[in-house]
């Protein structure tokens, strides 16, 4: 493995697993049994039986490198920067910014994922609106390709071929989950500027639910954008007859009227360039191994192998 995840992730083997044989493979379900603490010894995660598909974003970077290198029956320590943790952002209100932390994790149970052709309709919601507020969680802290990934996730449950035929309540509830899926799918396209798709998703709300503000908004938002001024103008005024109080739609509309009486005399160039690119990220991050050894000795009282993390292509 390259040089930089030997530097920011750490893994310790505790006691070994069943063998190679008995690893999870991408796409299988697994569950962990898992304590997380801070460089202070602050506990701020423990789960006796946290489960998640790999590779599905579910969970932070270093938990899902480091399942996929354990065997069935390990226990081993993850020693995480910040950077395949919580970032920059931290996680409000227990874990601060730029926050290193070291994992005790135990591989209990490995199994396919589930056929979601096989699950009843309420089942499937609920592991489709799992997925949604994992997307959520990357929008938030502006991971917008993994906010995607959750969301066209969440679109697949729902989706599913083959599924169980739902009944008319879920029905509709499954169509209320469709179009939350939809609409956020599209916020996220736009932040990647990904316009074609963002098209597609706002069409596909639409041709649920024609009155849906969000929708028109972000559909007429961009055919403004690619300068297709009367398109953009009827569908924004049909998103204000339906939600005349809404700032941004006005907004929009205002900037359309704007350009249409011509475009705005640009300030004569000064010939300064006063842009300053910020210098390149220069990680000084460095493992705080006394801490890992310290906790190692207290939680087991002998001394154990250290192994650079390794994850299977």
């Amino acid at each position: 493995m390259g040089s930089e995840k030997d530097r920011f992730l750490r893994k310790l083997l505790v006691r070994e697993g069943q063998g190679e044989a008995s690893g999870p493979q991408p796409g299988q379900e697994v569950t962990v049994k898992l304590l997380g603490v801070l460089e202070d010894g602050s506990l701020v995660e423990k789960d006796p039986k946290l489960t998640f598909i790999l590779e599905q974003g579910d969970v932070i970077q270093a938990l899902e490198l480091g399942v996929q290198s354990m065997q069935l029956g390990e226990v081993s320590f993850l020693l995480t920067s910040f950077l395949y943790a919580y970032g920059h952002l931290g996680r409000d209100p227990d874990i601060p910014s730029d926050a290193s932390l070291l994992y005790e994790l135990t591989l209990l149970q490995i199994r396919d994922s589930p056929d979601l052709g096989l699950l009843p309709p309420s089942a499937r919601i609920s592991l489709s609106k799992q997925k949604r507020e994992r997307g959520n969680f990357h929008f938030e802290r502006e991971e917008y390709q993994r906010a995607m990934r959750s969301y066209q996730l969440a679109l697949g449950i729902l989706d599913a071929p083959g599924a169980v035929p739902p009944g008319p309540e879920e029905k509709e509830e499954l169509q209320e989950h469709r179009v939350k899926c939809l609409n956020n799918c599209a916020a996220a396209q736009l932040k990647l500027q990904l316009f074609e798709e963002v098209l597609a998703s706002c069409n596909a709300v639409l041709h649920i639910d024609p009155d849906n503000v969000k929708a028109l908004y972000r559909k007429g938002k961009l055919l403004s954008e690619q300068g297709e001024d009367q398109a953009a103008m009827n569908i924004l005024k049909r998103a204000l007859q339906l939600e005349p109080t809404t700032k941004a739609i006005h907004a929009e509309l205002s900037k359309l009227a704007k350009r249409q009486k011509g475009p705005p005399e640009r300030p004569a160039p000064t010939g300064v360039d006063d842009l300053v690119q910020p210098a390149a990220y220069q990680s000084t991050w460095v493992i705080p191994w006394k801490l890992l050894f310290g906790a190692v000795a207290v939680a087991l009282g002998n001394t154990v192998t250290s192994i650079l993390l390794t994850t299977r292509s």
